[in-house]
């Protein structure tokens, strides 16, 4: 997030370059350059706010020493069995974190939300599909 912070602000004035610019073309009602500068700069400082006020929030789990390891919290990994006994790995984090193609899963998705706050043995239903499915936890780790 921080890097994105700082190449967001190091587009900030190529882009008030690009509104001058376009400014000093004249007519600004019918300037597409203008509107379409003016647009991307409002998306630059409504986005840097966004990650600033996320980072200014953000709590950085370095020692992970004093997070206890008998539930699944962020940043805890959980291996569970699903219904037909396949074993994987679901690492908890941040949505703006998650990747789920390497395992790492947002706290708000739905296996997220049925493993936050459970231990080691606990059985939880994912509400997905129909139905859904069980999964039950059987170590938990901190990677």
């Amino acid at each position: 997030m921080l890097a994105e912070v700082d190449e967001l602000k190091t587009r900030k004035p190529k882009i008030a370059l690009a509104i001058k610019e376009a400014m000093e073309k004249g007519d600004l009602k019918e300037n597409a350059e203008y509107h379409a500068a003016k647009e991307e700069l409002m998306h630059v400082q409504r986005r840097i706010a966004e990650l600033e006020n996320k980072l200014g929030a953000a709590r950085i789990l370095e020692d992970q020493a004093n997070i206890p390891t008998d539930k699944v919290y962020i940043g805890a990994t959980a291996h569970v069995k699903d219904e037909t006994g396949e074993m994987m790995k679901f690492t908890l984090a941040d949505a703006s974190e998650s990747d789920p193609t390497q395992g790492i899963i947002s706290v708000t998705s739905p296996i997220g939300q049925a493993l936050l706050g459970q231990g080691v043995g606990s059985t939880v239903k994912v509400a997905i599909g129909k139905g859904g499915y069980k999964l039950t936890i059987q170590k938990i780790t901190r990677e």
